[in-house]
This record gives structure tokens, C-alpha cells and sequence, in this order.
């Protein structure tokens, strides 16, 4: 992942553009029983965020429920996970894929031409469709919404790949 990514998500995270805070503990983490789910970036190379996740002040209200991330024309599109594939077609004359993860996140796609269908298994890294139209302000084919929702709740899909582990207080030099 690039030092941009990188700095992004855990900016997003510091700032409180991550995860949405739940009231009950372990949102992120996999259903009791399910195996971790590893996340990968849905396009391969250097990744590029274009325009990053902006929560919004409530259920309704404007924001950017995911990031965009620069891409080519024509270029593929990989499941960031494994999953099964909950919808695959066209909303509002855009191509959305949208894929169900063990650990009941779910992250969709768009504007791609979907290559799978509903109902089928995929595995991470696998070609899911390719970049094709246009999203926001992108120029055609130039970037991939990617977002991230579990119960409804849209977080930033940059925290899916990093993993910071415990914090741990050390003491100041003197």
C-alpha cells in the first residue's frame, strides 16, 4: 500500500473518519465463530485516493460513504475480500457490485460492468468487473467509489486495511 494510503487511513482513524462508533463492542470484528477476514485494495498497483471517506453528520445527510481511488479505463476491478456476491447490476445507470464478507461487512463497487453474478463465491484478489463510466466529479473511467457499510453503518473501507494491534503507552525520553 502506498505511504498516501497509509497516511489516509490512519488519519481517518485518528480524526474519527473511521469506523462508526458502536454501542456495542467488537463492530469490527468477525461474527463469533467466523474466521478474521483479511481485506486487500479492489484495484492492483500503486493505489491513489482521489477523494476520501467524509462521514455524514447523520443517516440522511450529504457525505462521501466511501473513498475514490484512481484508476485506468477498462481496468479490473478485485474483491477486496472473500465473499459472496449480493448484487451485481445497474443503480441510478451505473454498474455496483457488492460483496458479503463473513464478518458482515459488506463493500461495494462502482462504476464497474460487473463480471459475476449474484449469489456467487469470491475470493480475494479475484477480477469482480471492470472500471467503467463515471462517479462524482471523476473524469470517465478515472476512479473506483469503494465503500464499506455494516448494519447500515457506512465507515471509511481504508480501515479494513490496516490493522494498528493494541496501543501502548511508553514512557517520554528524557
Amino acid at each position: 500500500m502506498s505511504r498516501v494510503a497509509v497516511v489516509t487511513a490512519c488519519a481517518a482513524l485518528v480524526l474519527g473518519g473511521g469506523p462508526p462508533r458502536p454501542s456495542r463492542p467488537g463492530f469490527l470484528a468477525s461474527a463469533p465463530g467466523a474466521a478474521p477476514v483479511a481485506y486487500a485494495t479492489p484495484i492492483s498497483g500503486r493505489v491513489t485516493v482521489l477523494r476520501a471517506f467524509r462521514a455524514p453528520p447523520g443517516p440522511y445527510s450529504a457525505g462521501h460513504r466511501g473513498v475514490d481511488l484512481g484508476s485506468g479505463p477498462g481496468q479490473a476491478v478485485l474483491a477486496a475480500a472473500a465473499g459472496r456476491v449480493r448484487f451485481a447490476g445497474a443503480v441510478a445507470g451505473r454498474g455496483v457490485v457488492v460483496i458479503e464478507h463473513a464478518d458482515g461487512v459488506l463493500t461495494e463497487y462502482e462504476p464497474v460492468t460487473p463480471a459475476v453474478s449474484v449469489g456467487e463465491q469470491v475470493s480475494r484478489g479475484q477480477p469482480i468487473g471492470r472500471v467503467s463510466g463515471t462517479h462524482g466529479a471523476c473524469e470517465p473511467g478515472r476512479c473506483l467509489h469503494w465503500g464499506a457499510r455494516r448494519d447500515s453503518a457506512y465507515f471509511d473501507p481504508m480501515a479494513l486495511l490496516v490493522r494498528l494491534g493494541p496501543v501502548r503507552l511508553l514512557p517520554w525520553p528524557t
